[in-house]
Formats: C-alpha cells, sequence, structure tokens
C-alpha cells in the first residue's frame, strides 16, 4: 500500500526573488521567458512584480462584514384583473361573450357545459 505525498509549496527566497525580478526589468525581457529559465509559473512572477511595485499586498485584506439596511420599496400598483374574452364562430354565426377574471371557474365550467 502506497502513501499518496502531500503537496507542498515551495518557499522561495528572497535572493531568487530579486534575481528574477531584476532580469525581468532588463530592457526586452519576457516575464514568460523568465520565469521558464528559473522554473517558475509566470503568474506568480507577475505576481511578485505587482507586490514589489506596491500594487498588490502581499497577504489579502479582510473587510469587516457590513450592517443590513432595509430600503423601503413600494407595493406594486393593484391592477384590476382583466375580463376573460371568447368569441365562438360556427359558419355564419358568430357569439362574443364577456366574462370578469374574477369568476374564472365558472367561466371553465360553463364553457366545458357549451362544448358538450
Amino acid at each position: 500500500m502506497e502513501v499518496a505525498k502531500q503537496a507542498r509549496r515551495r518557499k522561495h527566497g528572497a535572493q531568487l526573488k530579486a534575481q528574477v525580478l531584476a532580469r525581468c526589468a532588463q530592457p526586452g525581457a519576457s516575464v514568460a521567458r523568465v520565469a521558464l529559465e528559473h522554473g517558475l509559473n509566470a503568474n506568480l512572477v507577475h505576481r511578485w512584480r505587482r507586490i514589489a511595485e506596491g500594487r498588490e499586498r502581499s497577504r489579502p485584506t479582510v473587510h469587516p462584514v457590513s450592517e443590513f439596511i432595509a430600503l423601503p420599496i413600494e407595493a406594486p400598483a393593484v391592477v384590476p384583473p382583466a375580463d376573460i374574452r371568447i368569441e365562438l364562430r360556427r359558419g355564419t354565426l358568430n357569439v362574443s361573450v364577456t366574462w370578469p377574471a374574477s369568476a374564472a371557474a365558472e367561466c371553465a365550467h360553463w364553457v366545458r357545459e357549451l362544448l358538450r
């Protein structure tokens, strides 16, 4: 039975960081190429550059949790229900019925009886 090794983060010394950053600062130097030459990930080297320039902190800042602020919300305007309109056409016969939407169940019952 084999025991799986835990992946460890490599820690790079200040001397290596300074050397890599100095190479990146040379005119025409490619950060990706310098990173490859030193066996590093280019994203790591970019991060070292941001930290050195003061554009990024080495550790993330923890911000305090904000308080909940209740905002007043206006209730939507009450819209009266629309009417149900039914049009029946058979041959020359045309029938139009308007039914209040509040009585939709009764309208459904009426249509069911009509279509029997």
